[in-house]
């Protein structure tokens, strides 16, 4: 992308390139987060298969408080 397009597109008021204010002030609730995890690596994050229930720390995070989770059931 050239920066006379970006230009051109502020502009003229179009705006779908560009992050909204709103937007913004809602990834400064996400951003202490991604920078906890980034700073301890060697916490593995509890991955999953796709279509799977779950990683099993959910279930041990629940079963610490005598809770279960509710399991899908097909009709």
């Amino acid at each position: 992308m050239r920066y006379e397009t970006l230009l051109y597109d502020c502009m003229i008021g179009y705006a779908t390139l560009f992050q909204r204010a709103d937007n913004i002030e809602a990834g400064r609730a996400v951003h202490p987060i991604l920078d906890t995890r980034a700073n301890s690596p060697s916490r593995e994050f509890p991955n999953y298969a796709a279509g799977g229930n779950g990683p099993a720390a959910a279930d041990e995070l629940l079963i610490r408080d005598r809770r279960a989770w509710r399991r899908w059931t097909e009709r």
